[in-house]
């Protein structure tokens, strides 16, 4: 696989040792900077909705204590690994170091999930469900019958309605909500992408993975889910962060366009 090799220092043991348990269950990367106020509700969430979930916070410190938190929260559920990094290094290596990790110890479902509550955990069963149904990877969707946004501001909800439409269209896909980040893999759909060939560095990293895997033929099924607006903390969604996911749709579509695969 040439994925990006996961980078931080994992906690609770020496980088060498064994790590069995939960390998049952599903492998949670939870990405984190500056959750603080979130981070261990949305592990507690998890953890309750889910019982043989292992979840892996990946952080890059925000200096607001987030993976203490994580740890210590960690120790009262158990199952929870914690990846300290120390800069941020963006989303999309958050991600591919979450599922290096994971693959590397085995994990045959690895769900991608936000730690500031606006993911539904009560939701989980219902995208692991839909991979034992058959699908590859399960997206949830806002944008499906079911599926919502709870107080979202009307531009946000412009943004990313008119978002999703735009890399719809260019790409020619067939995922309604391209932009979730609340979705559940099957490992052997991850293990036949290269991460390192991957561009974005942001939340386009999204669009780009989901374009790669619908490309190689993977089976995508959408669960409807409430996304609701965070209570605590700054959203990390900005006008940088849209203009950067314009651009790695709109380079998709032109490569493709030219004839040379994603």
């Amino acid at each position: 696989m040439g994925t990006l090799p996961f980078s931080g220092q994992l906690l609770g043991a020496p980088a060498d040792a064994p790590r069995t348990y939960g390998l049952s269950g599903p492998l949670v990367i939870m990405p984190t900077f500056r959750e603080a106020a979130n981070v261990g509700q949305a592990l507690e969430r998890v953890r309750r909705s889910v019982q043989t979930s292992t979840v892996l916070v990946v952080d890059d410190d925000g200096g607001d204590g987030t993976a203490d938190l994580a740890e210590q929260a960690g120790r009262e559920l158990g199952q929870v690994e914690v990846l300290r990094r120390a800069a941020k290094a963006g989303l999309a290596n958050a991600y591919s170091s979450g599922f290096a990790w994971g693959l590397e110890r085995g994990y045959k479902v690895l769900v991608g999930m936000d730690a500031d509550l606006s993911h539904d955990a009560t939701a989980l069963p219902r995208l692991l469900a839909a991979l034992n149904g058959g699908a590859d990877v399960a997206v949830g969707s806002r944008y499906i019958p079911g599926g919502s946004t709870v107080n979202w501001p009307v531009g946000r909800r412009v943004l990313s309605q008119w978002g999703n439409w735009y890399a719809r269209r260019c790409l020619q896909s067939g995922i309604t909500d391209l932009t979730s980040a609340f979705r559940a893999y099957r490992a052997d759909a991850l293990e036949r992408v290269d991460f390192s060939a991957l561009r974005s560095e942001g939340y386009g990293f999204l669009i780009e993975l989901a374009h790669v895997l619908e490309r190689m033929g993977a089976v995508f099924t959408e669960v409807p889910v409430h996304f609701v607006n965070r209570s605590e903390g700054r959203s990390k969604l900005s006008t940088r962060i849209a203009i950067e996911s314009f651009r790695v749709v709109t380079n998709l579509a032109w490569r493709e366009r030219r004839g040379r695969q994603p």
